[in-house]
This record gives C-alpha cells, structure tokens and sequence, in this order.
C-alpha cells in the first residue's frame, strides 16, 4: 500500500510554500522588531519600529520609486541585450573573444563606485548616468553565462546537425538558443538584483531624485524612518523583479523544470 505522506507534493503546492514561508518569517520578524523597539526603549534616530517606517511611506516615497525603477529597468534591458550579443560574438568569433574578454573583466573588476563619479561627468546628473551605472553592474553575469549556455550543446547534436548540413544560423536557432536558455535566465534572475545596486550606487554619486538621493538626504538629517522605508522599496523592486523573472523562467524554460520534478 502507498504510503500517502511520501507523496510528492502537486507543483501548485510547492508554489505556494515557497511563497507563505518566507511571508510568515517576515512577519514574525517584524513582530519582533516591533516588540523589540517598545521594549528595550531604542530611539528612532538609531532604529525605528516598523510602524514608524510605515508612517514615513508617502507620495514623494512613491515619485523616488519610479525613478529608480524606470533607472532599474532601462539598466537591465541595455546589459542584457548588449551582454547576450556579445556572448553570441564571443562564440562564433574567437578573435573577438580574445579581444574584448580581458576589458570585460577589466570592467568586472573595477569598483562601481570608482565609475559612478565618471559616469556622472560624461553623462550629467540626470537619468542617463544611473542606466549606465545599472547596465555596468548586470553586464558581465550575462555576458559569461550566456556564453557558458551557447557552449552546452553536446557534441552528438552538433555533430548531427552537422551532418543534415546545418547552417551556423540554424545551428544557432535550433540548438544553441533552447540550449544556452536555463543559464541565460539564471543570469537574468543575478541581474535583477543588481540592476537596483547600479542605480543606487549612481543615485548616491550624483542625483535630484530616485531611492538612493532618498538614503543619502535622510542619513544627513538622521530621518532614519525615511531611510529604511526608502530601503524597503529598493528590496521590494528587487523581490518584484525577481519573482516575475522566476515566474517566467518556470512558464517558459518548462523542460527544465520537468528534469529538477
């Protein structure tokens, strides 16, 4: 007879675990840095309750929001694009992989905070040097895992197109694209994140408005409620952007999913 309790759970359910576990120990964090606060007497200036934060969530909060998202945005899509084709370079030319490879890394390992300042300079305060800022930081995880996925074919399929005679472009359509899309979405998914870091970094440097203007305002003032509820909205356009790219890499990269069940 099966044992009921070893089944394994509908993905449905699955879904919803990973999304009531981490509302559950969020909320009981809170609780607890509620509590915390009224009990041990801390000042706002040093850490304020979450009621606090709350409070402290206006319309300007909002305005800042879409500034850095539209930044967030923009930053993502130009590193993606311009990282995928890059990648699709660096495959079918080895030259320019030898080329431009050492300059990526150059970039990679360069501190943000040392560009932002240039960015800034070449491009002005407004919102041009933050997409730059964001794009520099989500540019090289897409640029390499995208190379690592256009390189996963197996040998047996390569050879088998080979055979029919493929051309490079089929080649690429049919077998390396499909291929290389697991590790592109992982990319997408490490960018995400990122692309929020690039913005703020840039809006700390030099800015009128945006979530990072928010933080570094508020921090000479000693608001720190405005502060963390300026943090708080950068996490939750990181969370946001996030959960959508995993939404899509389950709706999409389906094969993938059926291999991990």
């Amino acid at each position: 007879m099966t044992d009921v309790s070893k089944r394994p759970r509908p993905g449905i359910l699955r879904r919803y675990d990973a999304l009531l576990y981490p509302l559950v120990f969020i909320s009981l964090l809170l609780v607890a840095w509620e509590v915390s606060v009224d009990i041990f007497k801390i000042p706002a200036y040093m850490l304020p309750a979450p009621s606090d934060v709350l409070d402290a969530m206006d319309s300007d909060l909002i305005n800042h929001t879409w500034v850095t998202l539209q930044e967030t945005l923009w930053g993502f899509l130009i590193a993606n694009i311009a990282g995928f084709f890059v990648a699709v370079m660096f495959v079918h030319f080895r030259p320019v992989e030898l080329s431009l490879f050492p300059v990526a890394i150059a970039l990679k390992t360069t501190p943000l905070v040392a560009l932002a300042p240039l960015l800034v300079v070449w491009l002005g305060t407004g919102m041009a040097s933050k997409i730059a800022a964001s794009a520099l930081i989500c540019f090289f995880p897409v640029l390499i895992n995208s190379v690592k996925g256009l390189r996963s074919i197996d040998a047996e399929s390569d050879e088998l197109f080979r055979t029919y005679q493929a051309s490079r472009r089929e080649i690429f359509w049919k077998l390396r694209l499909p291929a290389s899309l697991p590790y592109v979405m992982s990319a997408l998914k490490i960018s995400s994140s990122l692309a929020v870091v690039g913005a703020i970094v840039g809006e700390f440097v030099g800015a009128n408005a945006g979530l990072g203007y928010v933080v570094l305002v508020s921090s000479y003032h000693l608001d720190t409620d405005v502060m963390f509820s300026a943090i708080f909205a950068a996490a939750f356009i990181g969370l946001t952007f996030f959960w959508i790219l995993e939404a899509i890499d389950r709706h999409f990269i389906f094969w993938q999913q059926e291999g991990a069940d």
